[in-house]
């Protein structure tokens, strides 16, 4: 069996993207944190998910994370598959987060982009289909990505 069961990101600050992360999956918890050394530097980390699945979120980031809308090697985004899509960016929006992008408009899937304050972008995801054919069906897309919206509907921020 493979299976994810993490990724490590190093941020300038803990604290904003933990905050962001918490609000999407309230379910989510501090599983652990610590100080660790890093070369010559002394980092704090934390933990953040559930019992199977975490983010790692390393503290004393030097220099700015790669422009997320550039060709730039390094991490594009984070994805996630959520039962409740209106739900988690209704949080995000009473909490100040702005949708980056609202995915193509699919007959079996929803998608939105939001980018924490860290720089890194995570996208969300719900499937309206247990049928894998149709949950992975590609080029079944239509419409325009939107930028800069404040709901599911399209609507601008």
């Amino acid at each position: 069996m493979v299976r994810f069961e993490h990724a490590n990101l190093v941020v300038k600050e803990i604290q904003p993207t933990l905050d962001f992360l918490l609000t999407a999956f309230p379910e989510w918890q501090l599983r652990g944190s610590g100080k660790g050394r890093w070369g010559d530097t002394v980092r704090r980390w934390v933990h953040v998910g559930n019992d199977d699945y975490y983010i790692t979120l390393n503290d004393s980031a030097e220099g700015e994370n790669r422009d997320i809308g550039g060709i730039q090697p390094g991490l594009a985004h984070l994805g996630f598959v959520v039962d409740d899509l209106a739900g988690l960016t209704e949080r995000l929006w009473q909490q100040g987060y702005a949708i980056d992008i609202l995915g193509m408009d699919h007959p079996y899937r929803k998608t939105v982009y939001y980018t924490d304050p860290a720089g890194f972008q995570f996208e969300f995801l719900e499937y309206r289909s247990d049928r894998p054919e149709e949950r992975n069906l590609y080029g079944g897309e239509s419409g325009d990505f939107k930028f800069n919206v404040r709901s599911l509907a399209g609507e601008p921020a």
